[in-house]
């Protein structure tokens, strides 16, 4: 069971590191996502670029889940997170969760620049 439906909501989250995906699933089918990418310098980091939840699912708080727990799991794995993904960026002030460093950014920028397919 994830942290999500132990929290008391009918939809789970997996965290699928491979294809950088980290899906809301309820009974079986995908209902919300966030798609990222890790970064190993200048400091371990996940990379959010892009939440989704189809329109059939959405005012449920599955974007506002995943974010929290792409967040969580970046603590538990020691590393920081890089939000460009508008969405995450936003919930993040909202949560007033510390923005990472001018240079991981950077560093964050740089990997989209040079591999337009992490976008």
């Amino acid at each position: 069971m994830s942290d999500t439906e132990a929290a008391g909501r009918p939809f789970g989250i997996r965290d699928d590191r491979a294809r950088g995906l980290l899906l809301a699933e309820e009974d079986g089918r995908v209902v919300g996502q966030i798609v990222y990418f890790t970064l190993a310098a200048p400091e371990p980091a996940l990379v959010p670029v892009h939440t989704e939840v189809p329109p059939a699912h959405e005012g449920r708080g599955i974007a506002s889940a995943l974010a929290a727990e792409l967040y969580a799991r970046a603590a538990r794995e020691d590393r920081a997170v890089v939000p460009l993904c508008p969405y995450v960026a936003t919930w993040a002030r909202r949560h007033q969760v510390p923005a990472p460093s001018p240079a991981l950014v950077e560093a964050a920028l740089a990997k989209v620049e040079d591999d337009p397919s992490t976008w």
